[in-house]
């Protein structure tokens, strides 16, 4: 089984200049990989209540490529490690919302769009390659993603690894919400 191992922090409430954690990326090794649109569409399912499971289906759209994702509740405390299954479907925007449009016929609900700016680096942190996303939301502010990808056997290291490097890039309140969760509350308030 596939699980995503992720950590993630404010940037903006920490009043951490995004610039300063790319210098101190680059000094540890981080190799930049790219800058990308983010558009995260979210989905409710018809019968469970995915805010009470703590599941998300979404289609994610990057320029042209578009995946199905779907991400189980979270299974670890210190991290936000979840089962994660991410499928690539044709690429284009019509496809997008065709698929979108399926999910709406079988009876999901459209939640709300998530778009955001990222900038993509890869660590070699202790032996295991971590991805780090700088994000910007407009609506949010800016944060910093901390993720790894595992197995069942791997799990446990893959969370030491990405709470060790937290540790060493000095971040502080992790956020556990997802960026939907955020939207959505600050949408309500």
């Amino acid at each position: 089984m596939q699980y995503e191992v992720e950590l993630k922090f404010s940037l903006t409430s920490s009043e951490r200049s995004a610039d300063a954690l790319k210098t101190q990326l680059t000094e540890l090794g981080a190799q930049y990989h790219s800058t990308v649109r983010q558009r995260d569409l979210y989905f409710a399912h018809p019968a469970r209540d995915f805010a009470q499971t703590d599941e998300a289906l979404r289609i994610r759209c990057v320029d042209q490529d578009n995946c199905v994702t779907y991400k189980g509740p979270v299974i670890d405390r210190q991290t936000k490690t979840r089962h994660e299954i991410e499928i690539p479907f044709a690429s284009g925007s019509d496809q997008s919302q065709q698929f979108g449009e399926m999910l709406e016929q079988l009876g999901f609900r459209r939640v709300r769009t998530v778009e955001k700016t990222r900038d993509t680096y890869r660590l070699d942190w202790q032996g295991r390659w971590l991805e780090l996303a700088l994000d910007q939301i407009a609506e949010l502010g800016e944060f910093i993603e901390i993720e790894s990808l595992a197995d069942d056997n791997d799990r446990d290291e893959a969370r030491d690894c990405t709470l060790s490097l937290a540790q060493e890039l000095q971040l502080k309140d992790q956020e556990r919400r997802s960026y939907l969760c955020m939207l959505i509350e600050q949408d309500e308030s």
